[in-house]
C-alpha cells in the first residue's frame, strides 16, 4: 500500500523552527523524506537543529528570518527558493502568548501580539502563494489554537490578544482555502492544546495548582506529548489530505468539548 504520509521530494518550509513545536515539526518532515527550510529569529539554535537533521541525510537549509519585517520574509522565501529549488509546504507554526485583558494591555503589547501570530503568518503566505500557484501545488498549513475556540477565565491566564490573533489564524486559512484551491493548493489550521513548549514551560507547566486543574478536567488526564501535534501536521502537509481544505483541527486530548 502507497505511503501517502511520504515526503521524499517535497521541500518543506518551517517558520519558529528554533525549539518546541516547530522544531518537532521539522523532524517528522524529514523523517518523511522531505528537504526542510528553517526559519526564526534564532539562527544559533537553527544551525543546532540542522546538524541534527542533516545527519538524517536530507538538505536542510538555516534561513534567519523575522516573520514580522516583510523584507526579511520576501528575501527569505526567495533565498530557500533559490537554494532548495521549490517550495511544496509551508508550515507557518512562529508564534507568541502575550498574556493580559483589553484592560491591561498596551498597544504595543497588541501589537506584538498580533504581529507575529497573525501579520507575519499573512507575509509568508504572501510570498510563497505566488510560488506554489505557479507550479500547481502547495500545502499550507497554519498554527492556529485550541484558544481560537475556548478561553480562560482565570486572570493569571488571560490572553486576549492571543485568543484574537489565532482566530484571526482560523479566518485567514477560510479565506486562502476557498481562493486557492483550484490552485491545487489547500489550505488547513491546527489547534493544539496544551503542550510544554518554550511558551508554557515557565508558565503553566510550573503552575502546579493549573496543571492539576487541567488534567483533571482533560478527558486524557495529562497535557500532550511531544510528537503527538506532528500525525497532524503531516497529515494536512502529504497526499492523505489531497482533498481536505479549509479546515481546523483541535488537538488537545478533548479538552475543549468538556
Amino acid at each position: 500500500m502507497k505511503n501517502l504520509f511520504d515526503l521524499t521530494g517535497r521541500v518543506a518550509v518551517v517558520t519558529g523552527a528554533s525549539s518546541g513545536l516547530g522544531a518537532d515539526a521539522a523532524r517528522a518532515y524529514v523523517e518523511q523524506g522531505a528537504d526542510v527550510a528553517l526559519l526564526a529569529r534564532r539562527a544559533a539554535k537553527l544551525e543546532t537543529l540542522a546538524d541534527e537533521l542533516r545527519r538524517m541525510g536530507r538538505r536542510v537549509e538555516v534561513v534567519p528570518c523575522d516573520v514580522t519585517d516583510e523584507e526579511q520574509v520576501k528575501r527569505a522565501v526567495a533565498e530557500v527558493i533559490g537554494r532548495l529549488g521549490r517550495i511544496d509546504i509551508l508550515l507557518n507554526n512562529a508564534g507568541v502568548a502575550v498574556r493580559g485583558s483589553v484592560e491591561e494591555l498596551t498597544a504595543e503589547d497588541w501589537d506584538r501580539g498580533m504581529n507575529t501570530n497573525l501579520r507575519g503568518m499573512f507575509f509568508m503566505c504572501k510570498y510563497v502563494v505566488p510560488h506554489m500557484r505557479a507550479q500547481h501545488y502547495g500545502r499550507i498549513v497554519n498554527i492556529s489554537s485550541v484558544n481560537a475556540r475556548i478561553a480562560d477565565k482565570n486572570p493569571a491566564l488571560v490572553r486576549h490578544v492571543y485568543n484574537a490573533s489565532k482566530a484571526g489564524v482560523r479566518g485567514l486559512t477560510l479565506g486562502m482555502a476557498a481562493s486557492y484551491g483550484m490552485d491545487n493548493i489547500t489550505v488547513n489550521a491546527v489547534g493544539p492544546g496544551l503542550f510544554e513548549s518554550e511558551m508554557t514551560a515557565d508558565t503553566l507547566f510550573a503552575n502546579e495548582p493549573f496543571m492539576q486543574m487541567y488534567n483533571a478536567i482533560c478527558p486524557m488526564g495529562r497535557p500532550g506529548r511531544r510528537g503527538e501535534l506532528n500525525g497532524t501536521i503531516l497529515y494536512f502537509s502529504s497526499e492523505a489530505s489531497s482533498y481536505v481544505t479549509g479546515q481546523y483541527v483541535v488537538v488537545d486530548g478533548g479538552t475543549s468539548l468538556v
